[in-house]
This record gives C-alpha cells, sequence and structure tokens, in this order.
C-alpha cells in the first residue's frame, strides 16, 4: 500500500512525464497492449543446442530464448517494470513463468504452471539448468507446487473461489498480497512465455492479463521460412522462430523496448555471447535483485 510492495518499489522520480502520466490514461494492463513479432534464427539456435549437447550439456529453445531476455533485462531492466493501480514499479525480481503439461494418456493430460526466478549475471548454463529443474520437479502427475495448491484450495469450497479471487484482487491493488500469494501466482511475473512450437503450432499473440504484473508475454511459434530479398535482388529463405510479444507500453518509451528487442535479437543469432555473464548490469532506480538461491514455484 501506499507504493510498498513485496515485488516491487513505486517510481516517483527520475522518469520521465510521459510514461508517469501513461497510467492514468490507460488505466488496465489490456489497454496498454502492443503486439509485435520477433524472429530468432533457427539455424544459429539449433546449431549451438547440437553443439553443447554433443558437449554434455542439455540446452533447449526455451533455455536459449529465455537466457536471452534475461540477458536484455540485465540492460534495460526498464522492461522489468509493472503497472498496479496507477502507479509505476521497479520491480525487486526477474522472473519468468511457463506452462508445463503432465502427460497420462493421448487423450488425458494436466496443465500446471511454473515461476522461475533468475539472476541477471546469469548465463545460459545456469537457465537451462533452472528450467530443467523445474521441469524435473512438476511434470511428475501427482506433485503439486504452490500454484495448484492454491488454486485447489479456492476451488476446495462451493463460492470461495469467486470470494477468494476477489478479495486477492483487492490485496493487488493495494499492495497487501500476501508474499506467499505472490511467490505462488504466474501472474506476477517479469515475463510468461508460452512454446506453441512444442505442440507443432504456429506463434500466438496472447494477451496480458489484468490480474497480477505480467508487462511482457511471449508466444513461440513452430519454425517457418521467411523469405529475404537481398541488395542484388535475389529472393532467399531463411528459417526462424516467430516470437509473438505482447508489451505493456506503459512501462518504458518505445525506444527502450526497441534497443532491448535488438539485443536479445544480437544474443539469439549469437547464443555463445550467453556463456559468459554480462560485464555489468543495470537496475532501475537501485531497484537490486540478486537470485541467491535457486527460487521454483
Amino acid at each position: 500500500m501506499f507504493g510498498f510492495r513485496p515485488e516491487g518499489r513505486a517510481l516517483t522520480k527520475g522518469v520521465d512525464p510521459i510514461t508517469r502520466i501513461t497510467p492514468y490514461i490507460m488505466t488496465e494492463r489490456s489497454d496498454a497492449q502492443c503486439y509485435c513479432t520477433q524472429y530468432a534464427d533457427y539455424e544459429a539456435i539449433n546449431r549451438y543446442i547440437k553443439q553443447k549437447r554433443a558437449e554434455g550439456y542439455k540446452i533447449s529453445t526455451m533455455s536459449v530464448i529465455i537466457a536471452a531476455y534475461v540477458r536484455a533485462i540485465s540492460q534495460y531492466p526498464e522492461l522489468n517494470r509493472f503497472v498496479v493501480g496507477r502507479t509505476l514499479y521497479a520491480r525487486r525480481e526477474l522472473c519468468v513463468s511457463f506452462a508445463i503439461v503432465k502427460i497420462r494418456s493421448k487423450t488425458d493430460f494436466l496443465e500446471t504452471t511454473v515461476k522461475i526466478y533468475f539472476d541477471p549475471y546469469d548465463t545460459i548454463f545456469d537457465v537451462a539448468r533452472k528450467i530443467e529443474d523445474a521441469i524435473d520437479r512438476n511434470k511428475k502427475t501427482e506433485t503439486e507446487n504452490k500454484t495448484d495448491r492454491v488454486a485447489h484450495a479456492l476451488l476446495s469450497i462451493p463460492g470461495l473461489v469467486r470470494v477468494g479471487v476477489g478479495i486477492l484482487k483487492l490485496l493487488d491493488r493495494i499492495g497487501w498480497m500476501p508474499r506467499a500469494i505472490v511467490d505462488a501466482s504466474p501472474f506476477h511475473t517479469s515475463m510468461f512465455i508460452t512454446n506453441m512450437a512444442s505442440l507443432g503450432m504456429n506463434e500466438l499473440h496472447h494477451h496480458l492479463y489484468n490480474f497480477g504484473t505480467t508487462t511482457v508475454f511471449i508466444g513461440l511459434g513452430k519454425k517457418e521460412a521467411r523469405l529475404k530479398l537481398s541488395v542484388d535482388g535475389k529472393i532467399t529463405a531463411k528459417n526462424c522462430y516467430p516470437l509473438a510479444v505482447v508489451t505493456d507500453e506503459r512501462v518504458a518509451a518505445g525506444a527502450m523496448y526497441s534497443m532491448a528487442f535488438d539485443l536479445m535479437r544480437r544474443h539469439l543469432r549469437n547464443p555463445e555471447l550467453l556463456e559468459v555473464p554480462p560485464e555489468e548490469v543495470r537496475y532501475d532506480h537501485r531497484a537490486v535483485y540478486r537470485c541467491k538461491e535457486d527460487r521454483i514455484h
């Protein structure tokens, strides 16, 4: 309340007036959604994954993309902000949420979500290990994580879910949401990503949730060939992964988004750059966050 939240600190100074006033104009996250599609070099990522697996490292496409996003945030922390009510906050953590499907049979499966906390100094190896640990802990059908337990508790008594969710939304709006609920919620995250490629599907521009603090949603689509016209007039085809990106425009200027995604694309073209930590990390208005231990919910 009054600018104090467990996962962020209110920004009242040092932010340009247009950015500060935007939450008053667009009061809901769904009002401020911007859509774009970025493209990741399929050949570069696949070549890197095969090379690392030959060296004994288990690297996935999701690991490379999330590691590139973590690296972008390490240099452009403005994208890690969020808006609640009409207040802009600098996030005190760097986390990514995604869904995991627990397969029982061809026609019977369950879905859960996990949220992983990252350090801005994390390398591709750190990111891959944390993702693999999260999947291993949650892929068993009998496993329940904190998100599952909160959902089951709300659904356990008829009528409780409507009242309970209403109370949680109110607590979230005024900054009184318990830290345990924030940790369990996949909607209180820096970025949410969905891997449509693993299902053989095209990219999906997914909406941002009004509940929670998700600032960026990325939908990874299956490989596709893009035609490119060279300077000498020749047309060539290049395989790529389409990334359907939805952002909350209220948190930063468009130029900041542009530079961050340019840095992300650069690392997706050269994943080897992710093997070493950044020389320096920028933090947003002294909102320092370091992941001292693995946190997975």
